[in-house]
Formats: C-alpha cells, structure tokens, sequence
C-alpha cells in the first residue's frame, strides 16, 4: 500500500518500521513538548497523511511510552481517511499519570501507527434480538 505523507519538520526522519517483523511504524514528537502533572497533553507527530479511502489509521502508544509516566488520554486514536489536509498533523494526545512535568523531547519516538481496512456497517435497528443474555462485565471469571 502506497500512502502520501507531508513531514513538517524534515529534520526528523520519516516514520518506518523499525524492525523486520513490526506491525506499526513508529512516529516522532515534532516539538519538545511539556505536560504538567495529571493533564493531558498534545504531543504533534510531525505528518499529515493520505490515508487510503476504505482505510483508516490507528493510533497508539509505543510500548515504552510507559516509561516516560504517559498514558494515551483516549487509549487509542482513530484518523479517518477524510483527516487528510496540508495542516492535519497528527498529534498524540496523552495523560501524564505523574506527580512532576513531563517533557517530551523533539524527535522521541512517542506513538505508533497502522493503516487497517473499514468495513461499513449497515445497521438494523430490532426489539429482540432472539440471544440469551451473558450478564455483565467479568461474568466468565478470572481463571
């Protein structure tokens, strides 16, 4: 698959996959970025994208992201085909779990992204849906 993507600062490197086997490519905070303790914050990801119509991208955080005391605010982002302008920079919006601010520093691999398939729902709206019910939240258990 062939994705147009516009850098906003050609110093930091594309995104790629970092190893044979990776699933995502992995993005870089375009800025140094501060977010005080407990607040969200918008760490830009120095690409806009032409994401394929049919398609969308996921966003998500970098395993080590952990690390740093930020958590993803939404737990996942969502970019649809249409998020597609000159300015649309990805940004990746983050919850500083700590007591202290948090900088993230230019070019710091921050967030990860895959492009995924959509399919359209058409939805049927019923007053029975003819299944017995489950119950609620862990009603299988634990082990």
């Amino acid at each position: 698959m062939k994705v147009k993507i516009k850098r906003f600062d050609k110093t930091i490197p594309l995104p790629e996959y970092k190893t044979k086997g990776a699933t995502c490519v992995d993005l870089y905070s375009r800025l140094d970025t501060k977010i005080a303790a407990g607040e969200v914050g918008y760490i830009p990801l120095n690409v806009a994208m032409e994401i394929p119509s049919g398609y969308f991208a996921l966003l998500a955080s970098r395993s080590s992201t952990q690390k740093l005391g930020l958590t993803p605010a939404n737990g996942i982002g969502i970019i649809d085909s249409d998020y597609c302008g000159d300015n649309d920079e990805l940004k990746f919006t983050v919850l500083n779990r700590t007591k202290n601010e948090i900088i993230v520093e230019k070019g710091t691999r921050i967030a990860q992204l895959i492009i995924l398939p959509v399919e359209r729902m058409t939805l049927t709206e019923v007053d029975y849906l003819g299944n017995d019910s489950r119950g609620g939240f862990g009603t299988t258990g634990l082990k």
